[in-house]
């Protein structure tokens, strides 16, 4: 093996030792990270749990408390209970979601988006294997819902999980829309008008109309909630999770971060996105980019089975005057991460760093053009073997001139070896005069020591940028 094959072999070496000498290290320093903590055990036998404190009593000077996200209904089920996914959607009355990438519905009991299936994605590469189920309604194994709401200041009855809506049709289309209303009977008429595009991005308009004598004061809000904790990867370079983009920063909190004494991480924003996020999954809740609003990231534990959340509320509540109405409006994201997609959606609503449910890594800025560059390929080849073949010799040669360099200083040394033992050997009880016939003999001959690693090091980014890419896809 030549001395170049060899740098490059070892390069390999320590790369990989540093990668899963960190994983095992972290595997060491947190051997419980699994197990549940007192306060948790505690949880398992609260009867009718909830993911997040329920709405607060009025306080007893009459004065309305703050509005807060209620919690997702019931506790869960024990396991024995669990019903057959295709037995609970079949129980109740649901509006159709029929479009090219999606099917599923809503469940007129809640208002719930709680069944969708992505059609162009299946469990494996075998096309005949199973789609891949992206919702499921409360009461199956693992279900994962997404519900929008209004929050009181004060005591107005509002629709809950086990509100009964109406709705004036039966299927939602692409580039289409359905109207759920529900009236409460003290002079409030809530209405919800969901409307989805081709691909996965839902629009919630809440409007209130009041039709009494008093003024209401509500806060709206969307959550996200996730019984049971899935399948991750579990692998430190992809992250998995609660996820979003709060004030402009990347927030990613691991499911077991939550299962700390605290159980709940807050944040005041204005704008962004929240939601979770699997390795190609992705549900995040886009509020109005430019209101400002509370996030919470919860979880419980109730009979057993752990219960996460994300949600958000505005922290600047709605007045519905008597006779007028009140409307708020977000977005909905349910489907696969497509990076084009998701950077389409950024532009066009105006979302920071939607881009970024992605894990791109701390090379973001390499990490990205790679990714769309091997998009570019695939798209023209056809296949994600040679796509990947060719974007590899692509680097190489956008690599060449530094490898070249490096390569060249590389020989010079290797011509200098025989210069170098004369000098050890002549002045090896002088290390202070060695070190300056050295420096003398590279100045000379005009090579600097240095310059066959560094080229090298520069490259080091690119191809762990590289392997991200390949990883994640």
């Amino acid at each position: 093996m030549n001395s170049d094959n060899r740098n490059m072999f070892l390069a390999v070496i320590l790369s990989a030792l540093i990668l899963f000498g960190y994983q095992y290290y972290v595997s060491l320093k947190y051997p419980d990270a699994g197990k549940q903590s007192p306060q948790q055990s505690e949880q398992v036998s609260a009867p009718g749990a909830q993911t997040v404190p329920p709405v607060p009593a009025p306080q007893a000077s009459g004065q309305p408390t703050a509005p807060v996200v209620p919690g997702t209904g019931a506790a869960i089920p024990a396991q024995a209970q669990i019903q057959a996914r295709a037995a609970i959607l079949k129980s109740s009355t649901r509006v159709s979601i029929q479009t090219d990438r999606l099917s599923g519905s809503i469940d007129l009991k809640g208002g719930r988006i709680d069944d969708l299936t992505l059609i162009n994605y299946r469990e494996t590469l075998d096309p005949d294997s199973a789609k891949i189920i992206m919702l499921s309604p409360e009461g199956t194994k693992g279900a994962y819902y997404i519900q929008h709401g209004w929050a009181p200041s004060g005591n107005v009855k509002v629709p809950g999980p086990n509100t009964q809506w109406s709705a004036d049709k039966k299927t939602l289309s692409a580039d289409g829309s359905v109207t759920l209303s529900w009236d409460n009977g003290e002079g409030l008429k809530f209405f919800q008008i969901i409307s989805l595009d081709k691909n996965y991005l839902f629009t919630v308009k809440q409007r209130v109309a009041n039709t009494g004598v008093t003024a209401v004061s509500l806060s709206p809000y969307g959550l996200i909630a996730r019984h049971d904790t899935p399948d991750v990867t579990n692998f430190y370079i992809l992250h998995e999770g609660p996820i979003g983009v709060i004030d402009g920063t990347l927030k990613e909190i691991n499911y077991d971060d939550l299962k700390e004494e605290n159980n709940r991480v807050q944040h005041t924003t204005t704008g962004g996105w929240l939601g979770i996020t699997d390795k190609f999954w992705l549900a995040a809740l886009i509020p109005d980019q430019k209101a400002k609003i509370t996030t919470r990231f919860s979880h419980v534990l109730s009979n057993g089975h752990d219960k996460y959340q994300t949600d958000f509320i505005s922290n600047a509540p709605l007045i519905a005057a008597p006779g007028s109405s009140v409307e708020s409006e977000s977005h909905l994201f349910a489907g696969a991460k497509e990076v084009k997609l998701l950077d389409a959606y950024k532009d066009r609503i105006g979302i920071l760093n939607f881009d970024k449910a992605i894990d791109f890594g701390w090379f973001y800025f390499l990490t990205k053009p790679i990714f769309y560059t091997l998009i570019y390929i695939h798209e023209h080849v056809g296949n994600f073997g040679v796509a990947i073949l060719l974007l590899t010799v692509l680097i190489k040669l956008l690599f060449f001139p530094l490898a070249n360099k490096s390569y060249r200083a590389m020989s010079k040394m290797k011509k200098l070896q025989p210069e170098m033992k004369k000098l050890q050997e002549r002045f090896k009880e002088d290390k202070m005069r060695l070190n300056q016939e050295m420096m003398a003999l590279y100045k000379r001959e005009k090579t600097n020591p240095a310059s066959g690693c560094l080229p090298m090091l520069i490259q080091i980014p690119v191809f762990f940028a590289l392997y991200k890419v390949l990883f994640v896809t």
